[in-house]
């Protein structure tokens, strides 16, 4: 990713975070990015196609944040980073509707999305279904950390293949 884009997808997620999805503009990412809004446009032509490429940049973060863990620490690793998203947060706190919307994903994106987490995780394809949707429960009401993490470990010997 060049610094240009990944700039523009930082301020996204300002503006995001500060504004919500709704009221943020191709100008207040633009601002937040510290960019004219035509530079904005020469990547993206539209917000939800920022939307898009953020989502899509946020998979490969987190991808950074649990890779080489354990099950359990990757786990914890990626509850606790969805939990206090700044985006995910703004979003369940004044736009659910969006959020709600992020999460119900078309049957293909659910199959990348346990792909993905299949092979982070070291775990077959059911066992990745049951982090996903536990996951997903996280993104929409993450609770206290210590519950997080408890059932992180919980859902990590769950998931460990017999022996």
């Amino acid at each position: 990713m060049t610094r240009t884009r990944a700039g523009l997808l930082d301020g996204a997620a300002r503006a995001f975070a500060e504004q919500g999805l709704r009221r943020s503009t191709m100008q207040s990412i633009a601002s937040a990015a510290g960019v004219a809004k035509g530079t904005l446009y020469n990547y993206f032509r539209t917000k939800d196609d920022v939307a898009r490429a953020l989502f899509s940049a946020e998979i490969v973060r987190l991808t950074d944040v649990a890779a080489d863990l354990p099950p359990d620490q990757a786990l914890v690793a990626l509850a606790d980073e969805l939990a206090t998203h700044p985006v995910l947060r703004r979003l369940a706190a004044s736009e659910p509707e969006e959020l709600a919307g992020l999460v119900v994903l078309r049957p293909e994106r659910w199959t990348e999305l346990t792909g993905w987490l299949a092979g982070l995780l070291g775990v077959d394809d059911d066992a990745a279904e049951l982090a996903g949707r536990w996951l997903l429960g996280v993104v929409l009401q993450p609770g206290p950390t210590t519950g997080r993490r408890r059932q992180a470990a919980a859902l990590a010997a769950v998931l460990r293949p017999p022996h």
